[in-house]
């Protein structure tokens, strides 16, 4: 209903080669490691195997028959989170990486975005773990990661538009707060929902989404550890002193 398809970067002070790198490794993850699918069968997080410690191979119900995995099997929590499930789950987190990875990495610098990048994505997958512990499906992507983002964002960019596309309006400008809120609000109800489902018919899986709720609430704990204050100080600074003959966010010219 919301989609994202750009933000303010007029205040940007580095080039986010670290944003770049990430996408680029997910890219070629997808189309060189898993097409093979015995490398996604293998890779990708377990919570069972995670829980006992143990690689768990061959057919453990229906539709689900795991590969070898990496030694020791928690690698797989670092894997995992270079993975997607289709085509169109890589171009969406992408997407997302994209357009907001790159102001938090200019708030952060490179070393520090990626620690963060790295540190949001494990927590959230140890929050898919903690409500789906006994599960045998799959689970891989990076959406925990971005979701961390997403929340360093929040906090340090509230008011900062962003260009999403809004059916039947078309392409407009909106607050971070209220773009991101309203991407955390589906996170949270949709979770809750599925949780909901599977305690009510004893079954598993179903609980991803808790994976993004656990990886926005990282970010929104970690940033005030990792962000750099001197540079958004800059960024502040710079974005309050008009450029002459520059054009803004929509397009018009600063007089």
């Amino acid at each position: 209903m919301l989609m994202p398809l750009g933000d303010d970067n007029q205040g940007r002070i580095i080039t986010p080669y670290v944003t770049y790198t990430l996408i680029a490794v997910n890219i070629a993850v997808f189309f060189f490691f898993q097409a093979d699918p015995r490398f996604t069968y293998g890779y990708s997080v377990v919570p069972a195997e995670i829980m006992s410690g143990k690689d768990l191979v061959g057919h453990l119900g229906p539709g689900i028959t795991l590969a070898p995995g990496p030694q020791p099997i928690y690698l797989t929590i670092f894997s995992a989170m270079f993975m997607h499930g289709g085509f169109m789950h890589l171009a969406g987190n992408m997407l997302y990486l994209w357009i907001f990875g790159d102001n938090v990495e200019d708030a952060m610098g490179h070393a520090k975005f990626l620690a963060f990048y790295i540190l949001a994505g494990i927590l959230a997958t140890f929050a898919h773990i903690y409500f789906d512990r006994n599960s045998y499906i799959p689970s891989l992507g990076a959406s925990g990661a971005i979701a961390g983002v997403l929340g360093g964002y929040i906090l340090m960019y509230p008011t900062r538009s962003v260009r999403v596309f809004i059916f039947p309006f078309g392409l407009i400008g909106l607050p971070s707060l209220v773009v991101i809120g309203f991407w955390a609000f589906m996170q949270i109800t949709s979770g809750l929902g599925a949780i909901a489902k599977t305690v009510q018919t004893g079954g598993e899986g179903g609980v991803a989404y808790m994976a993004h709720v656990g990886g926005f609430v990282a970010g929104l704990l970690l940033v005030s550890l990792f962000r750099n204050q001197k540079t958004q100080e800059r960024v502040q600074q710079r974005l309050s002193i008009p450029t002459a003959g520059a054009p803004d966010y929509y397009g018009n010219f600063n007089r």
